[in-house]
């Protein structure tokens, strides 16, 4: 189709520049959201850093008394205590909001225990059972607190992606196609002004001869 065959309109025009003005606005929104996902992001990452270590160690100790405890008490003593345990941690899971990402919140009953409530008898185990419970107590609670940790990290993060697409399609393609298009309309509005007056002209000049 020939330039000249391509008549656009003024409310073509105007409903362009609205456009624009929406685009522009919600790119700077959007922009907002991702710098502000960033801030967030590195906040979480730096607990999570803290977190991972807390979380290495503890296995760490735990791997250890669970082997001497095996060396003290046996195979069969160790498995005697753990199954006499009737009270096990209940898992709860809740939500929180972060800058509209919905990230868990994870819960649990009493994970640590005091040596009544573990359910052995005192007079039949020695002190490294207890030694043992505790340091695999606070090794499941590292374990929930870098599960919530984790899980609101790799959801930041998506959500940080996602932002970023939508702000580069926005400002690389989105808006420059309608910018350009609007500079096309308004040049073609000029030139098909200027040849309605140049129509005018000659009509007035013939009827004037």
């Amino acid at each position: 189709m020939a330039l000249r065959d391509i008549k656009p309109t003024r409310s073509e025009l105007i409903n362009l520049k609205r456009k624009i003005k929406l685009s522009e606005r919600g790119y700077k929104i959007l922009k907002m959201k991702r710098d502000g996902l960033i801030l967030e992001f590195f906040k979480v990452l730096a607990v999570a850093k803290d977190t991972r270590g807390d979380l290495n160690n503890r296995y760490s100790q735990a791997v250890e008394m669970m082997a001497l405890a095996n060396t003290v008490e046996g195979a069969i003593g160790v498995k005697s205590a753990a199954f006499s345990v009737k009270e096990v941690p209940e898992i709860s899971l809740k939500s929180k909001n972060i800058m509209g990402v919905i990230v868990p919140e994870i819960g649990s009953t009493k994970v640590r225990k005091s040596l009544v409530d573990r359910g052995y008898g005192m007079l039949g185990t020695s002190p490294v059972i207890d030694e043992t419970a505790t340091a695999f107590e606070e090794l499941v609670e590292s374990i929930i607190e870098s599960a919530e940790i984790e899980t609101t990290m790799k959801r930041l993060l998506d959500e940080i992606e996602s932002t970023k697409r939508r702000v580069n399609a926005l400002e690389f393609k989105v808006i420059p196609e309608l910018t350009e298009a609007q500079e096309f309309i308004k040049m073609r509005l000029d030139e098909m002004e200027r040849e309605e007056l140049f129509r005018l002209k000659r009509i007035k000049a013939r009827s004037m001869a």
